[in-house]
């Protein structure tokens, strides 16, 4: 029996046992007469009177201060595709627990029955009084970028797809502390992108706000490229404002070629070990598509990779999103912020980047891991300085 299916087996196993990873918890005493009355009728009603009076009181005297709702139509799940709500719930449930272990973030799995993205829209919209903030999960490109732009315009809390800028946010930490090992600058570097759906799109972009001289994107159909623009959703059109500068038709394997960071969000074994040795001296090789790599960490090693990132445990670097977004949100509900912008997500990543010393730099060492106690409240810091810099932060 394989590590996997061991793995597989015992997950199924213990959901079957837990019945769910997560519960409602009473926070207040219920064992009188007295305090069924403060807790509930007729007491309640005085908090009520209250938040009418003074909308803002709800994030005094109700949960929507420190809780979040982590909505998805299940059309994205992990590697396993459109398997829809119900099926997507154990992985909610999941993030939920995430939040609240990393964080202490409250957050309340929401599977909802469409794909339709106003009615998402429309969804978020009508749960907004309820909670601090709002984590769009494992919906399907490109409509998970139409649907958290409509929210961050018309709702006054935060709104975050993970699937989009969690990723890119440690990626762009990674790479921040991967530069300084390799003694490169950002603006001198050549980047290549496998996969521009929404964790690789929002790489780019937020790579290309960090500096990065020069990028070129590649999906299913090849080379992100001007000419081609027409062809294109409104995400990929919007990548060839950024990538490809030199507007150059050419295949994944020529592109590698001099580049010195590759980036796979894509699919398996597309990128070889020849296409590695390929790369510029001290080249930086995250392959991290799931549950197979673009290349396995043993292969890139062999080719001569300097900095290798993966999204597995058991490898070195490991770039795991659970480094930045429940700090992310800490951050921003500490500070009741009303959105989180662009400069929030490179906020974060210079604040998880600094928790690696210089002393402890090296090219297995670059990112902190899962674990340390300190990504929280580091990220939620740095969050919190850069919306309060920005006028947008309401506590």
């Amino acid at each position: 029996m394989t590590f996997m299916s061991t793995i597989y087996e015992k997950a199924l196993e213990k959901h079957g046992e837990w019945q769910g990873k997560i519960s409602t918890e009473l926070k207040m005493p219920l064992e009188t007469r007295d305090d069924l009355s403060v807790a509930y009728t007729p007491g309640v009603a005085e908090p009520c009177r209250a938040i009418h009076k003074n909308p803002d009181d709800v994030y005094k005297y109700t949960w929507k201060g420190n809780t979040i709702a982590v909505v998805s139509d299940g059309t994205a799940v992990l590697g396993l595709g459109d398997i829809g709500p119900a099926a997507g719930l154990p992985v909610m449930e999941g993030k939920c627990v995430l939040f609240k272990k990393f964080a202490g973030v409250d957050a309340v799995p929401l599977c909802i029955d469409t794909k339709d993205p106003q009615k998402i829209i429309d969804f978020c919209k009508q749960i907004a009084p309820t909670f601090g903030g709002i984590n769009l999960e494992d919906i399907s490109a490109p409509r998970c970028v139409e649907i958290e732009r409509t929210l961050i315009k018309e709702l006054d809390i935060p709104v975050f797809h993970d699937d989009q800028h969690g990723t890119a946010i440690v990626v762009t930490a990674a790479i921040m502390n991967a530069l300084k090992v390799a003694g490169k600058k950002a603006e001198d570097c050549t980047l290549v992108v496998s996969g521009t759906g929404a964790a690789g799109s929002s790489i780019i972009r937020m790579l290309h706000k960090f500096g990065i001289g020069k990028i070129y994107g590649f999906n299913i159909n090849g080379i992100v490229i001007k000419e081609d623009s027409e062809k294109y959703d409104f995400l990929t059109r919007e990548l060839t404002e950024i990538t490809n500068p030199d507007n150059r038709r050419m295949t994944l394997k020529e592109a590698m070629v001099g580049a010195d960071i590759f980036v796979g969000v894509s699919a398996p074994n597309l990128v070889s070990e020849e296409m590695v040795k390929s790369m510029a001296p001290k080249s930086i090789v995250f392959a991290m598509a799931n549950p197979e790599p673009e290349i396995t960490y043993e292969k890139a090693k062999a080719a001569g990779a300097y900095i290798i990132g993966t999204g597995r445990s058991d490898y070195p670097n490991q770039i795991n999103n659970i480094l930045a977004f429940p700090g992310l949100f800490r951050g921003a509900l500490d500070c009741r912020a009303s959105k989180i912008t662009e400069e929030m997500k490179i906020a974060a990543s210079r604040g998880l980047a600094s928790l690696v010393s210089d002393a402890e730099l090296s090219p297995d060492m670059i990112i902190p891991g899962a674990f340390d106690e300190r990504v929280a409240k580091t990220v939620a810091k740095a969050v919190a300085d850069e919306a309060r810099k920005a006028g947008l932060a309401r506590a």
